[in-house]
């Protein structure tokens, strides 16, 4: 493993710096230096200081997410056009077409994807740390930016419930195995949680038939499940992290989805029916259940209306 954390010890020593840093702030308030839950609080800082710093992402994530709503009438009509041809060279036409369509529109489906593709090299550093952890206390290897020899050592004297930081699943003992089973399964959960809410309430209809849409929903079951099966052999902290970030991804997409909801989809109907219900002013053709974006509007067959003259007129309404 000394080349990975060759490749990721420049993140290794800022994820040490902002551990020391908030681990100095908790000591300074009262909190004992070797103490567990002073350690899970300052990972729990670690996290808030990344997921603050990820908050550009989020916003284009978002964005990117309300083109591809926007974009459905031209995704449909492109699978309208290669309907029923199954040949090689259609489905690498139709394919080629829906790349063009977005790049020209400047939006993925995989754009959903991004924040957790970020996080992991955060994610594995962080790991890295806590497994060196050891190796530091004892002197066998140089300080991780702030996690000094002293920090080390009071990092590996700490504990929750008894259990190390550093310590996985698949340590020996009933309450690590415990503990770090009910944080897996919480973690899993959130992940699916957060997925299933954003499927649920955040996508219109025509979003949600998209073919693209169906790999998606494997990710929605793959990942808690890749996740819960890879926790086994996360540390504690390491646990604590992804378990504060799931939830700070939770409530900032419940926030999202509530105030600023997908064209179209089911949360955007609720949130017209709040507006209605404390008497806002509501467009009446929204109240139905539309805010139909501009693009969906019906378009007209192309034919000119051919000028009827006078007696032609006289005649059809006898």
């Amino acid at each position: 493993m000394d080349w990975i954390d060759s490749l990721l010890y420049p993140l290794q020593w800022v994820v040490a710096w902002i551990l020391a840093i908030f681990h100095d702030i908790f000591t300074a308030l009262g909190l004992p230096a070797a103490n567990g839950w002073t350690w899970v609080l300052s990972i729990a800082g670690l996290t808030v200081v990344i997921r603050a710093l990820l908050i550009p992402l989020f916003v284009y994530q978002i964005r990117a997410q309300r083109k591809m709503q926007l974009l459905q009438p031209e995704i449909q009509r492109l699978q309208a056009k290669y309907k029923g041809k199954k040949d090689q060279y259609s489905r690498q036409a139709m394919a080629e077409e829906q790349m063009s369509l977005f790049r020209d529109n400047k939006t993925s489906p995989w754009a959903s994807c991004l924040p957790l593709l970020v996080q992991m090299p955060i994610f594995f550093s962080l790991f890295r740390v806590i497994h060196n952890m050891q190796a530091v206390a004892e002197g066998r290897i140089d300080a991780i930016g702030g996690l000094t020899q002293e920090l080390a050592q009071q990092a590996e004297e700490s504990s929750v419930f008894g259990v190390s930081l550093s310590a996985t699943f698949m340590d020996p003992g009933i309450t690590v195995k415990v503990l770090t089973a009910v944080l897996i399964i919480i973690m899993a959960a959130t992940m699916f949680i957060t997925q299933k809410q954003m499927m649920a309430k955040n996508m219109s209809e025509a979003a949600m038939a998209n073919p693209m849409m169906q790999s998606q929903k494997m990710l929605l079951y793959i990942m808690p499940v890749v996740f819960g099966i890879g926790g086994i052999y996360f540390p504690l902290g390491v646990l604590f992290y992804w378990l504060v970030s799931n939830t700070w991804t939770m409530v900032q997409q419940h926030m999202v989805i509530r105030n600023m909801p997908a064209p179209g989809s089911k949360a955007e109907k609720e949130m017209l029916e709040r507006k209605a219900r404390k008497g806002k002013t509501v467009p009446q053709a929204e109240v139905k259940g539309a805010a139909v974006p501009a693009e969906e509007a019906p378009k007209s067959s192309g034919q000119r209306q051919q000028p009827v003259s006078k007696n032609r007129k006289k005649n059809k309404k006898r």
